[in-house]
């Protein structure tokens, strides 16, 4: 497991944004109903729907479990689009970004329906799960400033 020590951020953002693309087939995002009017991510939900696998409503996701009652909007999109991917490398300059009230929060990705890349932004945290051939693509990113958990 990688735990990232500092937030990717310009080029380096974007060539994990790309790595993500290349290896997994889906990423998330989420909405939290307590944070904010939903409506004002209209806009920017329309720009990727063409690629939305499904929304729902959840208590808990890649890298949150909220309290007992709560919900979030959780809306799953397919990453085989490169407009999306350009999209979602041009809405904010750093993993972190992805955080209410400003943007849908908690940009994580998938791979095989197993979580590979999980964030929390409001958190400042992020991992990634990657086999070792994926490993050594992580770490080669020029910027990343990570720690590598060994397996148990």
């Amino acid at each position: 497991m990688i735990l990232l020590q500092k937030n990717p951020s310009g080029k380096t953002y974007n060539d994990l944004i790309d790595l993500c693309f290349d290896i997994c087939d889906q990423f998330h995002l989420c909405l939290r109903k307590d944070m904010s009017s939903l409506k004002s991510f209209d806009k920017f939900l329309n720009k990727i729907n063409p690629v939305l696998v499904t929304m729902k409503e959840e208590s808990e996701w890649a890298s949150t479990i909220l309290d007992e009652g709560q919900t979030a909007k959780v809306y799953y999109y397919y990453t085989k689009d490169e407009n999306v991917k350009r999209i979602i490398k041009e809405t904010v300059n750093n993993l972190y970004g992805w955080e209410m009230p400003n943007h849908p929060e908690d940009l994580s990705f998938f791979k095989h329906g197993e979580i590979w890349l999980a964030t929390s932004s409001h958190e400042r945290e992020c991992y990634i799960l990657p086999n070792k051939k994926e490993l050594s693509k992580v770490m080669g990113i020029n910027g990343i400033d990570a720690t590598v958990e060994e397996d148990e």
